[in-house]
């Protein structure tokens, strides 16, 4: 597809929606002295015709009948941008059907229903572009698509989830326990009144699946992941962290081992401070991605917003106008191949931990939990004991281990909660150790 003037038909014009139009109105001459292309925004269809948004549209743009995008034969690009996945689903379906190419930002649909619509797709010969899906503003798509096709993708680390940084982040940065980071987060809009879905894991991991999928070659299921919020973290053991030398963040993370067993995970990651993802902050995503050819690679800017996701949905628009999606879409080989992807459970993955245990004052403690480690093939790299007493006649303990594996760390944190001379449960938090790109 390949047309100096396009027409387009959006649908959903809530926060997102609002950025697109703007800019496709606004933006549409500049656009056409860049690409050579003219994009011409037709109808916008919302249920809401009423309430007042920041930009305004030209007088009987606005519409509630969908009709208006399904009906219109000089419509060849339907943009998808009401959320959720059931309403949404039927809306992708129908704009194929009526020979429409879809553009969405629906990360939650394509990563729950993206193999089926894909498939309506290719027999409708359209496609479904979706760079806005994982990164908001951030062209890590297109980068996984062309910009590293030379390369085999060895492993990917993300910073997926603006929300959870942003918590993070000022937990870190200013001492505020998770409630009170939480709150300021739902102030200044960062985060949903219902924040779920951020601070448990489950946006990032809708992303992981997309990005792994183009990644790695295999369509993920969001069983294929396994999946950690931030709901438990507490200011301590990031206080800890940063006296050992490291940063706490929620990290998506796909890698492929020697055997081909594919690794996806998401959880509480601490990191060393040194490491360029540990120094993004505030509600900005990153991706660090390693290719075999090019090395270390990163992506970085804003996750979500207005007009940083609208600029992902526009650069999608340009993209089909010029007939480089389609193709792109055609060639994608979770389209080509019903090879099941090889998973590598996470009991399995090596890495090191960190642990506080809240252990009583009495003599042989630290024998005690060191031999059940030993027991379970876990050697221990450092420990700190600050003094003071907590609950039980207590003091808090952390230690960092070796490389062993998660069963192995499983297994012992169960016998060490069963010993008498520990009160509670055992905090345990993963050290990733991101690879370094050196000559």
């Amino acid at each position: 597809m390949l047309h100096n003037s396009v027409r387009i038909g959006l649908v959903g014009f809530g926060i997102v929606g609002t950025g697109v139009a703007r800019l496709l109105l606004e933006e549409a001459e500049a656009i056409y002295r860049r690409t050579g292309i003219r994009l011409e925004l037709v109808c916008v269809v919302d249920k809401d015709t009423k309430t007042a948004r920041k930009f305004n549209l030209p007088a009987g743009m606005l519409s509630d009948d969908l009709g208006r995008v399904l009906n219109d034969p000089s419509i060849q690009i339907g943009v998808e941008l009401v959320g959720g996945t059931k309403i949404a689903r039927q809306i992708q379906e129908k704009m194929l059907q009526a020979g429409k190419h879809v553009v969405t930002a629906n990360k939650a649909l394509l990563a729950e229903h993206g193999q089926s619509l894909f498939e309506l797709a290719r027999k409708q010969n359209k496609c479904i572009a979706f760079e806005a899906s994982c990164a908001g503003g951030i062209p890590i798509i297109s980068a996984l698509r062309t910009g590293l096709a030379a390369n085999r993708i060895t492993a990917l680390y993300g910073i997926l989830n603006g929300t959870c940084n942003y918590i993070l982040t000022n937990m870190t940065q200013k001492g505020l326990d998770f409630p009170t980071a939480l709150a300021q987060a739902q102030q200044k809009g960062y985060a949903e009144s219902d924040p779920t879905f951020d601070i448990n894991g489950t946006d990032a991991a809708h992303k992981l699946a997309i990005l792994a999928g183009l990644t790695f070659g295999y369509q993920f299921r969001m069983k294929d992941i396994s999946v950690e919020g931030i709901e438990t973290v507490q200011i301590e053991d990031i206080r800890n962290a940063q006296e050992m030398g490291y940063v706490l963040k929620l990290l998506a993370i796909g890698q492929v081992n020697a055997e081909g067993a594919v690794s996806l995970r998401i959880h509480p990651s601490l990191i060393h401070e040194d490491t360029p993802l540990a120094r993004i902050g505030g509600p900005f995503n990153a991706i660090s991605v390693f290719g075999h050819a090019v090395g270390n690679t990163m992506y970085f800017g804003r996750g979500a917003g207005m007009m940083a996701t609208a600029s992902a949905v526009v650069a999608d628009l340009i993209e089909i106008a010029m007939g480089n999606s389609q193709r792109l879409f055609e060639a994608m080989p979770i389209l080509r191949s019903d090879e099941k992807p090889k998973i590598q459970n996470i009991d399995n993955i090596t890495c090191r931990y960190y642990v506080r245990l809240m252990a009583k004052d009495v003599p042989g403690v630290t024998a005690k939990y060191a031999q059940v480690l030993g027991n379970h093939n876990i050697s221990i790299s450092g420990a700190i004991q600050h003094e003071g007493m907590g609950p039980d006649n207590t003091v808090p303990v952390v230690i960092t281990t070796h490389p062993t594996q998660q069963k192995n760390m499983n297994a012992a944190l169960e016998e060490i909660a069963t010993l008498d001379i520990i009160s509670g449960k055992p905090v345990c938090i993963r050290i990733v150790e991101i690879p370094e790109d050196k000559d």
